[in-house]
Order: structure tokens, then C-alpha cells, then sequence
């Protein structure tokens, strides 16, 4: 019964620490974002954030709420995880400092207190492993509590600089729609129009890129309109439908190349939303989720 215990302890240990090393991958280092549980607590907390704040005000905290909230979900899965697979070992497996408090107290107690001093890298010596394989699985742990250290602090470095890029994209959108930016594009000079559109088809490529890879900042709300691709996305539609109306076969071309970036940029965004629309409704919806209703380009600058 001992040795059955044994294996269920371990094994139940061993698949929660799968599951927060997987989600670290899949968050962190995939290509396509989010991992499960990641994925989960931001989609939780963007829906308690629009239920509790009328204003959208609530909203804006999200994202910071969400790193942190992850990132202690990621060293609990490991802290749990590891304590689990020491449980079983932890009346024979260990040696115990003569001055430790902890002698008193149940063996589930001593399991999670090992793996946390260990995971945190302090190393207090008060418990050692007695076997062999306990001796590689603590320094083992140390090192995935150091890798989550740093992932955490590599997290927050990655997403910034993606915010900072989509701000970029949004004020652009919005300084062309306050510009009368349609006219330009659509009778101004060629030359002009052209980098006018290419400009905004980089723009949106990059926030595009950015959100595939880094997911996790579709729930960071901007504050201020013109910071906002939610409040200033859809304006890109109404740019390549002024652009398609040019004269100049070179604009006509540009409209193009930025119609087909905005609308693959709306399928990214339709991810989290599940509109199944058009581009035009995704962006709609984009900018009502952030609580921007209507958008520029839609129904009004707000």
C-alpha cells in the first residue's frame, strides 16, 4: 500500500510540474503565445475587470495583475509538484538539522517547506537528502526555481517593448485620422500616399507579429484613445479603401498590401474574440472589449 501511495504521490508530483514547465514554454518561448493556464487566468481576470468596471478603468490593470498572477500559479504547480514527489521520502529520504523547528511538524509541512527554501535557491542545509536520487532531484528544483526567476523577469522585458510598438502603430492611426488622411491617400501626391500606406502596413505588421507572439498583451488596455489599437485599428481599413480609390497604380497597390495586413491582423484579434466577421466587425468588437465603442474609423473618433 506504502510503495502504491509511493507512486501516486510521484507521479501526481511529476505531471504538475510538467504542466508549469509546459506552460512556461508555451508563454514565454512558442511562437503562438499563451500557454493553458496562462491563457485561463488572463481571459479570468480581462472578464472580472469588464463585469466591475462600467468606466473600462478596471481594465487597464489587468495585464500587470495578470503577470504576477501567472508567474505565482507557474512556482506553485513547481513548489506543489516537487513537494508531492518528496512526501513519500520524507520520514527516511532526509537527514534534519538537530535545531529544526520543523521535527514537530507533519510530514506534509516539512515537504513543502523543503521545496520552497529549495526552489527559492536559499539553502538553508536544515534537511539534506539521505538517497541518491533525492540529492540530484534538489538541485535539480534549485535550477527550476532559478529558471523561473528569470523567466518571470525575461516576461516582463519581452512585453513592453511589444506595447510600446502597437502605442507607436495606434498614435500613427490616429494622427492620420485627425490629418484627414483618407484625402492624402487618395489624391495626394503618389509618392507621398505611397509611404503613407507603407508606413502603416509596418506598422501593423509588427503589432500583428507581436501579438501572435506575445498573446498575453491583448489584455493590456491603453489608457488614452490615441494609444489605442482597439480605439484606432479599424481607421486602417478606411485608409486602404481611400488608397484603392487613387489614380496612381502604385497606391492602388500599397491599399492592397495594407487591406490584407489589416485583415490578417483582425483574425489574430478574432482569436479572443470569436466574432467569425468580417474585418470590420472584428475591429468593432475589438474596440467595444476594450471599451472604446465604435473606434476611429467606425462610429466616430473617440
Amino acid at each position: 500500500m506504502a510503495s502504491i501511495m509511493t507512486w501516486i504521490s510521484t507521479i501526481a508530483g511529476a505531471l504538475l510540474i510538467a504542466l508549469g514547465l509546459r506552460d512556461i514554454y508555451a508563454t514565454l518561448w512558442h511562437p503562438r503565445g499563451l500557454g493553458t493556464v496562462s491563457r485561463a487566468i488572463f481571459a479570468a481576470v480581462w472578464r472580472v475587470a469588464r463585469a466591475t468596471s462600467r468606466r473600462g478603468n478596471a481594465l487597464g490593470s489587468v495585464g500587470p495583475v495578470g503577470i504576477v498572477l501567472t508567474a505565482m500559479t507557474w512556482a506553485m504547480l513547481l513548489v506543489v509538484g516537487w513537494a508531492l514527489i518528496y512526501l513519500p521520502h520524507i520520514v527516511d529520504g532526509f537527514y534534519y538539522s538537530s535545531s529544526l523547528t520543523l521535527q514537530d511538524s507533519s510530514n506534509p509541512v516539512k515537504a513543502l517547506y523543503l521545496s520552497i527554501v529549495t526552489a527559492a535557491t536559499l539553502g538553508f542545509g536544515d534537511i539534506t537528502p539521505a538517497y541518491s536520487a533525492l540529492r540530484i532531484a534538489i538541485p535539480l528544483q534549485a535550477l527550476m526555481g532559478f529558471i523561473l526567476f528569470t523567466a518571470a523577469i525575461s516576461w516582463v522585458l519581452q512585453v513592453y517593448p511589444a506595447l510600446v510598438k502597437r502605442r507607436a502603430a495606434a498614435r500613427q492611426l490616429s494622427l492620420l485620422s485627425r490629418t484627414d488622411g483618407e484625402r492624402t491617400v487618395r489624391d495626394g501626391e503618389a509618392s507621398i500616399a505611397y509611404q503613407v500606406l507603407a508606413s502603416v502596413t509596418a506598422a501593423l505588421t509588427q503589432a500583428d507579429m507581436d501579438l501572435a507572439q506575445y498573446s498575453e498583451t491583448y489584455y493590456f488596455r491603453d489608457p488614452q484613445a490615441d494609444m489605442s489599437l482597439a480605439a484606432t485599428g479599424a481607421y486602417a481599413l478606411t485608409l486602404a479603401a481611400a488608397g484603392s480609390q487613387s489614380s496612381s497604380a502604385d497606391v492602388r497597390s500599397a491599399a492592397d498590401m495594407l487591406s490584407a495586413q489589416a485583415g490578417h491582423l483582425a483574425r489574430e484579434l478574432d482569436e479572443f474574440l470569436n466574432t467569425g466577421g468580417s474585418p470590420e466587425e472584428v475591429y468593432r468588437s475589438f474596440a467595444e472589449n476594450h471599451r472604446y465603442p465604435g473606434g476611429v474609423g467606425l462610429a466616430g473618433d473617440q
